[in-house]
């Protein structure tokens, strides 16, 4: 039986992610969060509007996402309720919050250089996704119970690093051996065995990858793709079209 409820939070249960940015005075931050979600090599971040690390976003245009697996716990429980800014916003203070301009030495971590963009990647870290902004955009301004100025952060991803004991192959993740960090209403879990086999995973992985496919699949890719969004696509401040009929 359901029963109906107003929980504090909405937070079912989503990946960490260790985001690094450069500070202007080029020290490295890190921020642990986890409202992020991926399509294709596009990522969306939900971030604290008055974070280091939105500031840094803005100002730099690029970041690393480093994936936190299960391994990765200590470090970001030492993160924990730090920030980078040397003013700790109010909602942030009651919320317990501190100043910590030394993340990398308080949660013990160390770096590698990234390839496309300035800030380092997290050794610790299996997974390191290099990526550029494409937007920043205020989040939630009409829901009265936010409690914090919040923002959406669309980003490309540009470089993908991942720990050699977790591919099937040169370009394919094993599932199986990759555990990623979950935080469900603020708590962390380890991802469980899997439960079943997949329908969605039958087919070959490659099918989501048209332009690693020769000239006329790319190109077919590209009409297809942009005949759909000609059909489907939303603009900017538009109202999204009723899908109803579609499904």
């Amino acid at each position: 039986m359901h029963r109906t409820i107003e929980p504090a939070i909405q937070y079912w249960g989503t990946p960490v992610v260790l985001v690094s940015t450069l500070c202007e005075d080029g020290r490295v931050n890190v921020a642990p969060m986890s409202s992020a979600f991926w399509l294709g090599w596009s990522c969306m971040l939900g971030l604290d509007a008055t974070s280091l690390t939105v500031a840094n976003l803005e100002r730099e245009r690029s970041c690393v996402l480093n994936l936190a697996s299960a391994a990765n716990v200590d470090a970001v429980n030492a993160l924990a309720l730090t920030t980078g800014s040397k003013s700790v916003p109010l909602h942030k203070k009651l919320l317990g919050y501190r100043h910590e301009p030394d993340k990398l030495g308080t949660a013990g971590l160390s770096t590698l250089p990234s390839v496309a963009v300035p800030a380092p990647r997290i050794a610790e870290c299996e997974v390191h996704l290099e990526a550029v902004v494409e937007k920043i955009r205020p989040f939630a301004g009409g829901d009265a119970r936010m409690a914090i100025p919040a923002c959406s952060v669309e980003l490309r991803i540009v470089q993908v690093h991942v720990e050699e004991s977790l591919l099937l192959s040169a370009d394919k993740v094993d599932p199986a051996r990759w555990t990623p960090l979950i935080m469900s209403f603020r708590r962390l879990f380890a991802r469980g065995a899997e439960v079943g086999p997949s329908r969605l995973a039958r087919g070959d992985e490659a099918a989501y990858a048209p332009w690693k496919a020769g000239l006329a699949r790319r190109t077919a890719a590209r009409v297809l793709g942009a005949v759909a969004e000609l059909r489907y696509g939303i603009s900017e401040g538009e109202d999204p079209p009723d899908c109803a009929t579609d499904v």
